[in-house]
């Protein structure tokens, strides 16, 4: 069955379905940011080195970003529903595995593993909407689909805190885990019954050359950041620009296969062709390097650097959290007609909410320092609240309707890549800092400075789209050969 085709109707069980796949949603990405504040504990716990745990975030943002693409590929071919519940079950028993891990290795590699069931549950959500719902109620499901993206990474490091002050600092990082447990096994139960079944799409031959490439890519783009504190970019630079070889060499594969009428783990026409759509993927990517990051780079300079509790820390940046919330609500009403001007307002937001913070912190006397930092981050968390959901509508608007889930699966792919970045790069400037001066203050001054840097680009971007935005443009155009199918389940 094909929910909101013309000979069946809408599915009437839409929106609860919908209710359950956010719900999965907000734990994923959740699990991006929650595990920040427990960082600490974990080294004691485990006697883990900086640069280990570090891997505890950016191996799971590493492994989600590289499994999207294919994840949305295998979804459109074997039925989103069937990806959605064998990714659900692998992220619980990962998450049993990480919260029983005795050793560091072991809970890197259950992050690990976790990061590869999340990454394939991610585009089964976009698609899934794309599946069930049409015309204005799609729009509103996005609007959902946004804001839970925004909320969930905002309100991760109070979840954390709460959970380790509940458990106790000494073992409570493993609840952090846990919790998911009987959030999954309910979510599974709920979605077995809800999610619409459907037979897939045509199958077609896995770019694996496509795979190979854009991992490989990403994996030596990563790597030295997620070493920074043991030297990774000094040592490991040379990484870098193979890197970038490879993702170059992808972007040109992918061309070849489109050209040969085969199927491209990505369409190229997707990003050419569609209005708007590269430069809100460019968007997205870019503010997720800053908005991923600052919250390591929090959690590192108030529990280390001033000795708060992993619950005071949280509560620490709770007005970010809050103004994010409550603006992403505002900002569903308000997208469809301020348009991209919403985005632009926003990222000024975030830019002078972080800039202010970042100079209270490094410069204000620490006693007066985090209590003037809360207006601050209370205007960033606004500003953030009006970026991510607004883009998604915006960047999805012009894609053609059989390429609303693999649009939405690779954007995706460009928030968790800007998010991979993110949480290695900054806490590795944060730590390079450290290292060389011995001062927080100036450690964290510079590291929200380096956010900040990322928002900038993201702000010239959507100023560039927003200026464009009255300008007459090309109609949506039937994407290339591979992706037309992609709104089957």
């Amino acid at each position: 069955m094909q929910p909101g085709s013309a000979n069946t109707g809408p599915d009437p069980r839409r929106w609860k379905a919908l209710a359950v796949t956010l719900v999965v949603g907000f734990m994923i990405l959740l699990d991006v940011t929650i595990v920040a504040v427990a960082l600490p504990s974990m080294q004691h716990g485990l006697g883990a080195s900086p640069a280990q745990v570090q891997w505890v975030v950016s191996g799971y943002a590493l492994t989600f970003a590289l499994s999207l693409v294919l994840a949305g590929r295998l979804g459109d071919a074997m039925g989103r529903r069937r990806i959605f519940l064998v990714a659900l079950a692998a992220f619980v028993l990962c998450s049993v595995a990480a919260g029983a891990a005795p050793t560091i290795g072991l809970l890197v590699a259950a992050r690990l593993a976790q990061g590869i069931a999340a990454g394939f549950l991610a585009p089964q959500n976009s698609a899934l909407i794309q599946q069930m719902f049409q015309g204005a109620e799609r729009g509103r499901a996005f609007g959902l689909f946004g804001a839970t993206v925004g909320v969930s990474s905002a309100v991760g490091p109070i979840t954390g805190g709460l959970i380790l002050a509940l458990a106790g600092a000494e073992q409570g990082w493993r609840w952090i885990f846990f919790v998911n447990v009987p959030i999954g096994v309910a979510a599974f139960t709920l979605a077995a019954r809800l999610l619409p079944r459907g037979r897939g799409a045509r199958r077609g031959t896995l770019d694996l050359a496509g795979v190979v490439l854009l991992g490989a890519g990403v994996f030596l783009l990563m790597f030295p950041l997620v070493q920074a504190d043991a030297g990774g970019v000094r040592e490991l630079w040379s990484m870098f620009p193979a890197g970038a070889l490879l993702l170059a060499a992808f972007v040109l594969w992918e061309r070849r296969v489109a050209a040969r009428g085969h199927d491209p783990l990505l369409a190229p026409g997707l990003i050419t062709q569609t209005r708007g759509y590269a430069p809100g993927a460019a968007l997205a990517t870019v503010y997720f390097i800053g908005f991923s990051g600052v919250w390591l780079v929090f959690a590192l300079y108030f529990q280390i650097g001033r000795g708060f509790s992993p619950l005071m820390s949280g509560l620490c940046v709770t007005p970010f959290a809050i103004g994010s919330a409550g603006a992403a609500i505002v900002a569903g009403r308000l997208v469809e007609r301020l348009g991209r001007l919403l985005t632009v307002l926003g990222l000024v937001g975030v830019v002078v909410g972080l800039s202010a913070a970042a100079l209270l912190l490094g410069f204000a006397s620490p006693g007066v320092a985090v209590w003037a930092a809360i207006p601050a981050l209370l205007v960033g968390g606004v500003g953030s609240g009006f970026v991510i959901s607004p883009n998604i509508t915006m960047t999805l608007k012009e894609v053609p309707v059989r390429m609303a889930g693999a649009a939405g699966g690779a954007l995706q792919t460009g928030q968790r890549l800007g998010g991979a970045v993110g949480t290695a790069a900054l806490p590795g400037v944060y730590y390079l800092v450290l290292t060389s001066s011995g001062d927080t203050s100036e450690a964290v001054t510079v590291a929200l400075g380096a956010a900040v840097g990322g928002v900038l680009v993201a702000l010239a971007i959507a100023v560039a789209e927003w200026r464009r935005d009255g300008r007459p443009g090309p109609c949506p155009p039937e994407i290339a050969h591979g992706h037309t199918h992609a709104g089957q389940g």
